[in-house]
């Protein structure tokens, strides 16, 4: 009886890799606190977009022998996740929170009252950091060094840390604002625009708490002809 050849069964093809995630490290704090520049803090803001509701600023300065495990970027985190690191974070480390609210972001503009409350919650820090690392591409008046560091929320773990604090604050706020202004949803959206919050401000009109400056929100005041709808995408930053 002739045998047939078995032919080698073909390995099962391979899915390419994507480009691994890049998650926040204490490597660079740990570099200045080995050159002798200790305390170092980390700031970051939360709510420079929504149309109403402060922004809210934190610094956090990380215990360099009781990192929190698992600090990431407050967007790439679920809501439970950011809840139980706030909680470590706060519990280990050294932190502060100042907010802007909508008329000082409505005098100065959102991105100057964003820099004024981020040196505001470095000096309400209970310890003077010698240098400051802030989310973004401006420097603040720290009152000491200060480096700008682009998506830094996502690369080192002390602005990690300090946008999950932001982004709590800010979101357990807008929680009370929706229980004390019902119909507006702002427990849900957190004062960002959505049709729900579009819909609120045809219906309801504005609070104390939206800003004026924003465009939907002066064309529900109608300090805005309706013909300015062209203006709402330049005013609302991610």
């Amino acid at each position: 009886m002739s045998r047939t050849a078995l032919k080698p069964t073909p390995a099962p093809a391979r899915l390419p890799l994507g480009e691994d995630i890049v998650r926040p490290t204490f490597r660079r704090e740990r570099a200045a606190l080995k050159r002798g520049i200790w305390p170092v803090a980390g700031c970051d803001e939360a709510g420079r977009g929504p149309l109403a509701g402060p922004v809210v600023a934190a610094a956090v300065i990380l215990d360099p022998d009781n990192v929190p495990r698992g600090l990431d970027d407050s967007k790439r985190l679920t809501p439970e996740r950011r809840e139980v690191l706030y909680e470590r974070i706060c519990a280990r480390a050294q932190v502060a929170v100042a907010m802007a609210p909508p008329a000082r972001i409505d005098r100065d503009n959102i991105l100057r009252a964003s820099l004024w409350a981020l040196a505001r919650a470095v000096a309400a820090l209970p310890v003077k950091p010698r240098l400051v690392f802030v989310d973004g591409r401006d420097r603040i008046d720290a009152g000491c060094d200060c480096e700008a560091v682009i998506g830094g929320d996502g690369l080192l773990a002390s602005i990690a840390a300090a946008s999950i604090v932001a982004k709590v604050t800010r979101d357990r706020l807008m929680t009370r604002l929706g229980a004390a202004h019902p119909g507006y949803g702002f427990e849900r959206h957190m004062g960002y625009s959505v049709p729900e919050h579009f819909a609120a401000l045809d219906r309801l009109g504005p609070t104390v708490h939206h800003r004026r400056s924003f465009a939907p929100v002066a064309i529900a005041l109608g300090e805005l002809g309706a013909d300015a709808s062209d203006l709402v995408a330049g005013v609302l930053p991610l």
